[in-house]
């Protein structure tokens, strides 16, 4: 990875994916401009939402970076120190994917291999890269007609994003924990809360029972306070039926943010302010 004039690596440099261990970035620039989920922290996208998938044991399972082009997400897995997970992993999960029906195709990109897996109405795109003891995988799902900008923008989430591997033993290939941020965890506990208040009112008139919306927000600390929850049941699998790609609730679409369609360009435009 490259380093600046001073010898430090720092995000906003497109270098990514940053071990954690290596990044010379002060703590509190993370905070402001990246979403902490323990195992990964993940830049926020302009004009995007944060979604919270829960597993039937109220665990987080997934967080997605919801987009006006699409959604993802990004996520850590521990890996032997010899490189090369990754590879294998094309291999399987490209058959995995053609068994479930899905047009399979494998590209060459900025790091290697990237499957992408089309259903109809719909486009997958798997990114992986190879670390010291870990493996990172982004996976942007969306509509057929906004896959070239949702993979582009995927790109740049991932070339900077950062992982935290720890220095607890972890099985090859194991997910490496989701730690949700104080202010997300509450949230999650509140909607699911309010699932469970409005499943047994049986109170249909209100939010529905599988999700709690959230408004439009902007930095990453008011993305992680107005996120939206959704339960494990109320996420149709990937391949059967695309997955609804969730857009931020607004009152006129005109009005809705755009993404700039660079991860990279915004943190360089903070990093100028």
């Amino acid at each position: 990875m490259a380093r600046d004039e001073q010898g430090e690596l720092r995000i906003g440099s497109a270098e990514g994916p940053y071990d954690i261990e290596a990044l010379d970035t002060p703590a509190e620039e993370l905070e402001n401009s990246h979403l902490d989920l323990g195992s990964v922290l993940v830049p926020v996208v302009e004009g995007g939402q944060v979604t919270v998938e829960m597993s039937a044991e109220h665990e987080p399972e997934a967080v997605y970076l919801v987009t006006p082009h699409g959604r993802i997400s990004v996520g850590a897995f521990a890996a032997p120190k010899s490189p090369g997970l990754w590879r294998e992993v094309v291999t399987e999960l490209a058959a995995s994917l053609r068994d479930e029906g899905a047009q399979v195709a494998i590209e060459d990109g900025h790091w290697g291999r990237e499957i992408i897996a089309t259903v109809p109405g719909a486009a997958h795109r798997f990114i992986g890269v190879d670390g010291p003891r870990w493996m990172v995988r982004c996976i942007a799902s969306g509509p057929d007609e906004t896959a070239d900008e949702l993979g582009r923008l995927a790109r740049a989430v991932l070339a900077e994003s950062v992982v935290r591997r720890g220095d607890e033993p972890h099985p090859p290939r194991d997910a490496l924990p989701i730690v949700l941020p104080p202010v997300l965890a509450e949230q999650v506990a509140a909607a699911q809360q309010q699932m469970l208040d409005d499943q047994t009112a049986g109170d249909d008139a209100g939010a529905p029972a599988d999700s709690a919306e959230a408004s439009v927000p902007g930095g990453a600390l008011e993305q992680v306070a107005s996120a939206t929850v959704i339960s494990d049941d109320a996420v149709p699998p990937a391949m059967e039926e695309p997955a609804p790609i969730e857009q931020p609730v607004v009152e006129d679409d005109e009005q809705m943010p755009r993404s700039s369609g660079s991860a990279m360009q915004r943190f360089r435009r903070n990093r100028r302010g």
